[in-house]
């Protein structure tokens, strides 16, 4: 029977649960840097939808990879002794862009069931190895590493913590950008240390790009100490900061990648890890043991197939070096209504980036006024709206983002 509620029956992810099912914004199309609503009003997308859509929308190419992947076999398990010949490609084709040599790739569907994956191979590889002791995950305030109950369990925001305990146990959140705190820790538990995990650039928190040597501090503790060290690339992952990885950007080299959404640009879900060699050789020491975990789609058929016409697309239009282009002129443009006091801060990397209310100022309210406008940006917090266009957007439509964000924040506070 029909909910006759009217929130609707679709419990909506990080809403309120009484918002009325009316007032959501129900996207219909989309194609370049641009959706339409079911009213018919077109938006300009600033969020890439939430952090993924990197090549844009309406790519036919990936339509059609996906259709003729889906005529042949959709999916089938891939659990022993079974493969599909989509998974053995996009595997071979990502660990072939990885930046540590001799990776293999674990596929998950999210990026959330990544970061599990990442904290489970983590500990079984010392399990392995003969260091059951071994067993803490590492991570920093503002972190976010997904919602099932690993990542939440490491994450950095407490507000998405809030009545979800007890967590899993084992996670150490340290003070954001403090090597000095780490180093201190490291040295009186980093023996029990399994691995240490981190965004390159905090997004969802609010988007952090790192201290300078912060990333590469936290590899020499772990180094150090006997730790992996896991970089969350969910977000920064294929193009965002203009090179396959954030930790190209960096020019740190972790053991294992957490990635998700742009690996198909949202298409179809898709995640995974990237497994470096000192991780792979605990798990490959014992030709007679069996790896016991694993999702049923991982290796789907038809996500891999996505994530491969993908991945043409963005080597065949370079758009990594587009996001370096779109990252200059957007937050050139942004740091000028910072430097006219309607904004109060901006923070980037690459073409990702966060802008912070001048005071007196409601994210919330500007967001709201953006979607009138007909401009998406995403709210994260009372202070700061987030940026992370398609890697297609034009320079006309960056320009006319920045023109929205400087009539919204321009206009009187009674006018709302």
């Amino acid at each position: 029977m029909a909910s006759s509620s009217r929130f609707g029956a679709f419990l909506h992810p990080y809403a309120r649960p009484t918002r009325p099912a009316d007032e959501f914004v129900c996207i219909v199309r989309g194609e370049g840097a641009r959706v339409w609503d079911r009213n018919g009003k077109e938006y300009l997308d600033g969020m890439a939808s939430l952090w993924y859509a990197n090549v844009g929308y309406g790519r036919r190419e990936i339509a059609d990879a996906v259709a003729d992947q889906i005529s042949q076999i959709a999916a089938f398990s891939c659990f022993d002794p079974f493969s599909v010949e989509p998974a053995e490609s996009l595997a071979e084709r990502i660990a072939a862009l990885a930046p540590m040599p001799d990776a293999r790739v674990f596929f998950t569907s999210s990026g959330s069931e990544a970061v599990d994956s990442a904290i489970k191979l983590a500990r079984i590889a010392h399990h392995r190895a003969g260091r059951a002791d071994r067993h803490l995950i590492v991570s920093r305030g503002r972190a976010y590493h997904g919602v099932t109950y690993g990542g939440l369990s490491a994450q950095g925001l407490p507000l998405n913590q809030e009545g979800f305990g007890p967590f899993v146990e084992g996670m150490i959140n340290l003070p954001p950008d403090d090597i000095e705190a780490t180093a201190q820790f490291m040295a009186e538990r980093g023996d029990e240390v399994a691995a240490i995990i981190a965004e390159p650039v905090q997004g969802a928190g609010g988007v952090y790009p790192p201290p300078p040597g912060y990333l590469a501090g936290l590899r020499r503790l772990a180094d150090q100490h006997g730790a992996y060290l896991v970089f969350d690339e969910v977000i920064s992952g294929f193009g965002r900061l203009g090179r396959w990885w954030g930790a190209q950007h960096y020019d740190v080299t972790p053991d294992l990648i957490t990635f998700a959404k742009a690996v198909t640009s949202g298409y179809i879900p898709l995640g995974g890890v990237l497994v470096g060699s000192d991780v792979r050789a605990a798990l490959e020491a014992d030709d007679t043991w069996m790896l016991r975990h694993g999702h049923t789609y991982s290796g789907h058929a038809a996500a891999c197939a996505a994530g491969l016409a993908n991945l043409d697309i963005i080597d065949r239009e370079g758009l990594l070096d587009r996001a370096t282009v779109i990252g200059a002129r957007l937050f050139g443009g942004l740091q000028t209504l910072v430097d006219d006091g309607l904004l109060g801060a901006l923070r980037h990397a690459g073409a990702v980036g966060a802008t912070v209310m001048a005071e007196g100022r409601d994210a919330f309210a500007v967001r709201d006024a953006l979607l009138d406008a007909g401009v998406i940006t995403r709210a994260v917090n009372p202070q700061t709206l987030t940026w992370c266009p398609p890697l297609v957007i034009s320079d006309a439509e960056i320009d006319r983002i920045v023109d929205a964000v400087a009539s919204a924040t321009r206009t009187p506070l009674s006018d709302r």
